[in-house]
């Protein structure tokens, strides 16, 4: 038996902020990336609070790939406000942490139990609705993931004035990040009927639309389209999981600090091909595995079309490729590194080792070997 559920009441469409205001509660702990306050975006949070009569206290000591030791500050600030609301906004490092210092302190003191809402400032990560944070530790340079149904968000709030001014280059990464999560989840072998959907939903929005939202920042039609994509997508990875795209991803960001979104991007088309299994006799098997179909699907949604299985998955392919590499993502690791190619394999070893201990590559269509995990990491430089 299987089970699909939705945890969080999600707010969209125009004014979508506007929900902030109707809030009944007396105080608020707001976990924000420091950009938001330094852009001005916070007054898109506060004043509807200040309307409501809510008090709130600001926390933006919030970084990328945030640490443990930034988790262990956050709780001790929240649990001196003891809020009735904890109100994370900013991209996935926000979300991360305010998932983990809720869930952690929590664990330390049954009475702290917050209401927790998600207001992203980038489309791209679907933290606003999945239970799943992932925390580094420093010392091993390791990603920690973190996934238990009661850190998913109570609320997601997606207003489109809250990600006009992002840069184009973090539209492209995010975006690709979106792309990468409905696909994984589309072939995850915990895939279902309504995580499909979902999926399909975001791969056809992002088709119509991302390309659209990097180019123009005021095409608010786009902003909004792009902004439901990468929810739709955290809903369905938050039910079929991802697969070694992202295992391998996580390695990259751990070791590298490469951006997520773009290290996915970078893998997409390589971790495609590895999945489908496809090779210069491919065309003459009788039978393809059950995620190549999938792929197909994946390329017909996107408008792509192949004579064969094989065409189609190459077409699938290089249209990601193409389709980053127009919005300025590299796709080779010698060309963001400022490491030689000698040190960047250095590190090969120990983050295939990684990549197939990750959560995420146990639900990967095929199981890949150590070896083969090096091998596209390889290719990668």
């Amino acid at each position: 038996m299987k089970k699909f559920k939705v945890i969080t009441d999600i707010y969209f469409g125009e004014n979508a902020l506007d929900r902030l205001s109707q809030l009944e509660y007396k105080n608020a702990f707001i976990i924000s990336d420091p950009f938001v306050v330094e852009s001005g975006l916070i007054r898109h949070i506060t004043r509807p609070l200040d309307r409501a009569n809510i008090d709130y206290e600001l926390y933006t000591d919030v970084c990328a790939d945030p640490t443990t030791e930034k988790v262990i500050s956050g709780i001790a600030a929240a649990v001196k406000v003891n809020p009735e609301c904890i109100i994370a906004v900013g991209g996935g490092s926000a979300m991360d942490l305010a998932k983990s210092i809720r869930k952690i302190a929590q664990q330390m003191d049954k009475n702290f139990n917050p209401r927790l809402i998600a207001i992203p400032t980038t489309s791209g990560t679907g933290s606003e609705v999945t239970s799943f944070s992932v925390i580094t530790d420093n010392e091993t340079h390791s990603k920690i993931p973190l996934a238990s149904p009661d850190m998913t968000p109570d609320e997601a709030i997606l207003d489109e004035v809250l990600v006009k001014s992002v840069p184009a280059s973090v539209t492209a990464d995010t975006g690709m990040d979106v792309l990468t999560h409905a696909i994984e989840a589309y072939v995850s072998i915990n895939n279902n009927e309504f995580s499909g959907a979902l999926a399909e939903k975001s791969i056809e929005i992002c088709g119509q639309f991302l390309y659209r939202s990097y180019m123009d920042n005021n095409d608010a039609h786009a902003r909004r389209k792009v902004h439901i994509a990468a929810c739709l997508a955290g809903l369905a990875f938050n039910s079929a999981s991802l697969g070694l795209n992202h295992g391998m991803a996580h390695q990259l960001g751990a070791a590298f600090h490469i951006p997520h979104g773009r290290a996915n991007a970078m893998l997409l088309p390589l971790i495609i091909e590895y999945n489908s299994n496809i090779n210069q006799g491919s065309r003459s098997r009788q039978n393809y595995d059950p995620c190549v179909r999938k792929y197909c699907n994946i390329a017909h949604l996107l408008g792509l079309h192949g004579t064969n299985e094989v065409m189609t998955i190459h077409s699938l392919a290089n249209y990601l490729r193409f389709m980053a590499e127009e919005m300025s993502i590299p796709m080779h690791l010698n060309e963001v590194l400022s490491c030689t190619k000698e040190e960047y394999e250095s590190h090969i070893e120990e983050m295939a080792v990684a990549a197939m201990n990750d959560a995420c590559t146990q639900t990967n269509p095929r199981i890949p070997t150590k070896e083969e995990v090096i091998a596209i990491y390889k290719k990668l430089w």
